[in-house]
């Protein structure tokens, strides 16, 4: 920096009589023009006179430093500082509470709706017990949902999981969670939700005839590298898009609710009759049940990914969180009883895309419509996983866990421009081979072990640091059924999908070698050390890319 620059931002120094310069305190007021008068008249010894002109001192009024005066000052130098860290490379806190409770619920109200029921149906046997699973998922995704507020507001790192195992049981877990979500969670998901986006577009195109799988991959990479332009491109683009993905979908779920609820006040409940039959029940179908409505509920935890760019976390955390569930919760429950007023459960299993049955069944004039809208959902659902999921990527590299380029930020964009990219191929790859719909199954598995685990860590954090600050505190027992559930969902799985289970538990395991070799001490050869070193400098400059300046937690 050269010396112009360096003198404009040492604006607040003020000349003695000896001619040295004085630095002043940021809040200090700048020299008042009648001290300026009495220094210019000082003696050589640079103390001030006693002469001072009458002319001076006439229409000269000075006021005394009062309270008003100390306030207006700190307000200044707290403007300045704003000034100063809006121009730093860091991510803003941009994310009010309208745009949170729509981050939440963009992201949890995806294809899981429309696609889900049949498989709740499925495994749970019955009408009325497919309902009870749906309101049972909604309120256990709730119960997890406000632990996780407590979470977000005691550790107010962003990161979500990752943040959370590493602050309460430690760095093995932690890693281990970020391995997993980098190696088949996030890509899974990513490819699943794109591939339904891409299916819902090309297939009325195509209708009755099967659409080009070639076509609908095609169109699928297009929806994912849109959704990645838009997160590298600005965060406040992003948000503004998935608040208006979100009132689309949820307009979506309104046009289906509807005739459901005027089909049943005219009295059309056949479906309902006989609706707890558990003859067709099996324990060992049951969690797989909660696992596709769980799925459908999936995404309550990613507001807490991006913690440090929420506005008020304290309290917009919560509030989103509460609201965003609970509408949820309803919405879906009253989407399921539509399906089943309008359609019988044989329709409904024989049914690939439910909700496009329904429409053909009680929306003949719409029937076209609603293709375009859960292709809208899938798309905001998308948008919110690569708005979210980049960040606990860019949180484990701050702490060491991850190559140091991914915890940088665009100097420009102030967005996470390379874990977004990261991400990119890998779904990709995963979308051209096709090869996701056993990612999928136990994809959830590992998911829901990792939650489980991280409200252990609170309960345990709770119990060792009784005195530490929480702003939101979850009662015991909303947190303690949570915790246990999931452990028995987790655990039941094991005995009803073994293969899958352990194939997600094999996958998981292979991060202990690579966090042991590269994290806990790093024992990889110096060469090696030295090409990654150097690839990394040039993507840096490639990137403009650069570490935060600001420390935002």
């Amino acid at each position: 920096m050269d010396s112009s620059k360096r003198a404009l931002k040492q604006p607040l120094c003020a000349a003695t009589g000896t001619g040295t310069l004085v630095s002043r305190a940021p809040n200090d007021s700048l020299p008042h023009p009648f001290m300026e008068q009495m220094e210019q008249s000082s003696d050589l010894s640079g103390a001030p006179t006693a002469k001072m002109s009458s002319s001076l001192l006439e229409g000269v009024r000075v006021e005394p430093t009062t309270a008003i005066n100390r306030t207006k000052m700190k307000r200044q130098g707290d403007e300045m500082k704003e000034k100063k860290e809006e121009g730093a490379v860091q991510l803003h806190r941009t994310i009010g509470l309208l745009s949170a409770v729509s981050f939440i619920i963009g992201t949890v109200v995806g294809s899981g709706i429309f696609i889900a029921p049949k498989g709740v149906l499925m495994n749970s046997g019955s009408v009325g017990l497919s309902l009870l699973v749906w309101a049972l998922c909604g309120l256990l995704s709730t119960f997890g949902a406000l632990c996780y507020a407590e979470l977000g507001t005691t550790f107010t790192k962003s990161g979500g999981h990752y943040t959370y195992l590493l602050e309460t049981l430690g760095p093995l877990p932690a890693f281990l969670r970020l391995w997993t979500e980098f190696l088949f969670i996030r890509p899974a998901v990513a490819s699943y939700v794109s591939l339904a986006f891409g299916r819902y577009v090309v297939e009325p195109f195509f209708a009755p005839c099967a659409a080009p799988m070639v076509l609908i991959k095609i169109v699928s990479i297009l929806g994912v590298t849109f959704v990645v332009a838009v997160n590298c491109w600005s965060v406040t683009v992003a948000s503004r898009t998935q608040v208006t993905l979100t009132f689309v979908k949820m307009f979506a779920l309104v046009l289906i609710i509807i005739p459901g609820v005027i089909a049943l006040a005219k009295g059309k409940t056949e479906n309902f009759q006989n609706g707890f039959e558990v003859d067709l029940l099996t324990l060992d179908r049951l969690p797989l049940a909660f696992y596709n409505g769980l799925y459908a509920y999936g995404g309550w935890f990613y507001l807490n990914f991006v913690t440090e760019e929420v506005i008020n976390p304290n309290r917009n955390i919560p509030l989103a969180i509460i609201c965003s569930m609970v509408t949820v919760t309803v919405f879906y429950v009253l989407v399921n009883v539509a399906y089943y007023t309008v359609m019988t459960p044989a329709e409904l299993l024989l049914s690939d895309a439910v909700a496009v049955t329904f429409a053909n069944r009680a929306l003949q004039g719409l029937a076209s419509v609603i293709p375009i809208l859960v292709a809208t959902s899938c798309l905001g659902a998308l948008n919110g996983g690569f708005f979210g999921s980049p960040r606990m990527l860019f949180v484990g590299a701050r702490e060491g866990h991850w190559p140091a380029l991914f915890s940088m930020i665009h100097i420009r964009r102030h967005t996470p421009l390379p874990a977004v990219l990261l991400l990119y191929p890998l779904v990709v790859v995963m979308i051209a081979t096709g090869e996701i719909y056993q990612l999928i199954n136990f994809a959830s598995f590992t998911r829901w072990f990792f939650i489980a685990l991280a409200t252990l860590g609170m309960l345990i954090h709770r119990h060792r640091f009784p005195l530490h600050p929480r702003p939101f505190k979850v009662p015991l027992a909303i947190a303690v059924i949570f915790t246990v559930v999931c452990f028995f969902i987790v655990g039941l799985s094991l005995y009803s999908d073994p293969w899958n289970t352990g194939r997600s538990c094999a996958l998981t395991l292979t991060g202990i070698p690579v966090y042991f070799l590269t994290v806990h001490r790093f024992r990889l050869p110096r060469k090696w050390r030295q090409i990654f070193d150097h690839c990394s400098r040039q993507l840096q400059i490639l990137l403009e890319v650069a570490q935060q300046e600001v420390q935002t937690y």
